[in-house]
């Protein structure tokens, strides 16, 4: 019995294939993600939330919400002196005490801690008001106080 052994040699190109097939489904998956279909899965996420009942629905409804927003491009061309407009008409419905105090805080004046990214800006202004003065109480001398009872 004569055996031979060859070898099988595997031709350049196939290397290249696999590679190619290999490598092709992570980046066409990675692409961008276009307005519909952000749109479609914010449809999707409210249909999520339609069998939840009350604040719970309110609360998934809001993420939902707040998903989709995130989908969106930010405006970088936004007019800064129109953003400082727009939160000094937050301040418009309130009754004109707190009004002045939500202006102060709106240009500046308190503290202000937190992030948008933490989930919110915290504005703290501290505001003192001193009310009248008591009329100081009559002092007694102690001998009258007790020749009283």
């Amino acid at each position: 019995m004569n055996a031979r052994f060859t070898q099988r040699t595997f031709p350049p190109w196939g290397l290249w294939l696999i590679a190619i097939v290999l490598v092709a489904p992570p980046a066409v998956a990675a692409g961008p993600a276009t307005q519909t279909d952000a749109t479609a899965q914010h449809r999707r996420d409210r249909v999520a939330c339609t069998p939840v009942r009350g604040d719970a629905r309110d609360n998934c409804l809001s993420e939902a919400s707040t998903r989709f927003a995130s989908t969106r491009p930010s405006h970088a061309d936004e007019n800064p002196e129109q953003l400082a407009r727009n939160a000094l008409r937050r301040c418009e419905p309130l009754p004109e005490p707190d009004r002045q105090d939500c202006v102060a805080r709106i240009q500046g004046q308190g503290t202000t801690t937190g992030s948008v990214a933490g989930g919110g800006i915290y504005r703290e202004l501290v505001t003192r008001e001193v009310g009248p003065v008591p009329a100081p109480e009559p002092s007694v001398p102690p001998a009258a106080a007790e020749a009283a009872k």
